[in-house]
């Protein structure tokens, strides 16, 4: 299982240690799990796409910055990380409009989008001060 791996790996040598992280990846994760599974199939290759590149971009954003070198170019992807997370809202709004989700899964959604955004804010604030300090 993946949890294995990440809790045998060196946390303080990758991004999957990063609470945003983590929290990106639920998100990501309930997404495709639930939201994606109810949505009409003639919407395969709008919404669905552009909430999966959305979904994709909010991690994969994270691990890229965490990978950069220089502080300030790491908090431009990290900003761009957050950035899809309001797409990624824009879309859960647009699934809740449509009816493919009830009110529970909309709430559900919104809580995680939520505490991704502001743990994600929290690290781009941290980084900026390491940066500041530098």
């Amino acid at each position: 299982m993946l949890e294995e791996y990440f809790t045998n790996y060196n946390p303080n040598k990758d991004f999957t240690s990063l609470v945003a992280w983590k929290n990106a990846r639920q998100v990501k994760k309930y997404f495709y799990s639930i939201i994606l599974q109810r949505i009409h199939r003639e919407e395969k290759f709008t919404l669905v796409h552009q909430i999966r590149k959305t979904l994709i971009s909010i991690t994969a954003n994270i691990a890229e910055g965490y990978g950069r070198y220089h502080y300030k170019e790491a908090i431009q992807f990290y900003r761009i990380s957050r950035a899809s997370l309001y797409e990624l809202k824009d879309h859960l709004i647009t699934c809740f409009d449509l009816n493919y989700i009830n009110m529970e899964i909309f709430k559900e959604g919104l809580k995680r989008i939520e505490r991704a955004k502001i743990t994600l804010n929290g690290y781009i604030f941290y980084t900026k001060k390491r940066s500041d300090n530098s």
